[in-house]
């Protein structure tokens, strides 16, 4: 569990620090899947927990985030 969690924490890391241009809707969904699969797999464990997390994490980090005009 440890190693899943500690993987997509550095996923997320390397995705929002390697992506300079990316708009605040993607950038904030990067964030919320990385912090959604860590609180996923911190709060329920396992696998199935932790991808359950990041994808509800990215949906309400792409959500709350306005469109840009």
């Amino acid at each position: 569990m440890r190693t899943v969690t500690l993987s997509i924490l550095l996923a997320t890391l390397l995705s929002v620090a390697g992506c300079a241009d990316m708009t605040p809707k993607q950038r904030n969904t990067a964030i919320g899947a990385g912090v959604g699969g860590v609180a996923g797999a911190a709060l329920i464990g396992g696998p199935a927990a932790t991808i359950g997390g990041a994808a509800l994490g990215g949906v309400v980090g792409n959500v709350v985030t306005p469109e840009r005009r």
